[in-house]
């Protein structure tokens, strides 16, 4: 099991790259690594999740609790490249209608949050 993450941080914006399985292994690393994004008012950030070939429910929990406390400081997150798998995972919790989310095949194109 083994994930990847990369953050490029640049004033207000976040760009993170996740690739990997996100379980009860993993979790841990990938919420240390979101721990040390310097959390702003305003802060932008868009998580690229297109390699993620897996989350369970703990990975689940470290990207909502992410989430929350981006949009604490009047920030937005954005999930993009989600596979049909992983936004079921996101719709089925009820996140997919609170999330601004992006699937795999919407990547590019303008996608309405809700």
């Amino acid at each position: 099991m083994n994930i990847q993450v990369v953050l490029k941080e640049e004033e207000s914006f976040v760009i993170g790259y996740i690739s990997g399985e996100i379980d009860a292994f993993t979790a841990p690393m990938l919420r240390e690594k979101l721990a040390t994004v310097q959390q702003k008012e305003k802060l932008q950030v868009e998580l690229n999740m297109s390699e993620v070939s897996y989350m369970d429910s703990t990975g689940l929990g470290v990207i909502v609790a992410f989430f929350k406390n981006v949009n604490a400081n009047n920030g937005h997150v954005k999930l993009t490249g989600l596979s049909p798998r992983l936004k079921r995972l996101f719709d089925i919790t009820g996140l997919g209608e609170i999330m601004d989310i992006e699937t795999d095949d919407k990547v590019g194109t303008n996608h309405e949050t809700i």
